[in-house]
């Protein structure tokens, strides 16, 4: 069974950075490997919102709030999926959430987490950002 488990959250103020982790176990990555993987986030009072994304062709998607950014990136020989985040926002405050589809042919867009069919999410990192 597929689980995933995010670290490196924290708060920071305005301008500051974050680098997330997420590790994805029972999964073992090979050349014919077809999957989606992500992040997403939630604010109270706020919508879920899809971050950015990675596929297998290692093809990546951002939500336009984040471009320039936020950088998604992934270690297949550590099993580990990062979430660079730079130059971050009050309103990128939220708790984000790693998310996996292990069968995917592609993203799904800003709402990939919706409908992509996710095998595998993680608890979430919480993200604090003060102006």
């Amino acid at each position: 069974q597929v689980h995933v488990a995010e670290s490196g959250g924290g708060s920071v103020q305005a301008g500051g950075s974050l680098r997330l982790s997420c590790v994805v176990s029972g999964y073992t990555y090979t050349s014919t490997s077809r999957y989606c993987m992500g992040w997403y986030r939630q604010a109270p009072g706020k919508k879920r919102e899809g971050v950015a994304t990675i596929d297998h062709y290692g093809k990546t998607s951002y939500t336009d709030p984040v471009k320039g950014r936020f950088t998604i990136s992934q270690d297949n020989a550590k099993n580990t999926l990062y979430l660079e985040m730079n130059n971050l926002q009050p309103e990128d405050s939220g708790t984000y959430v790693c998310a996996a589809d292990l069968q995917a042919q592609r993203c799904y867009g800003d709402d990939w987490f919706k409908v992509n069919a996710l095998d595998a999410w993680g608890q979430g990192t919480q993200v604090t950002v003060s102006s």
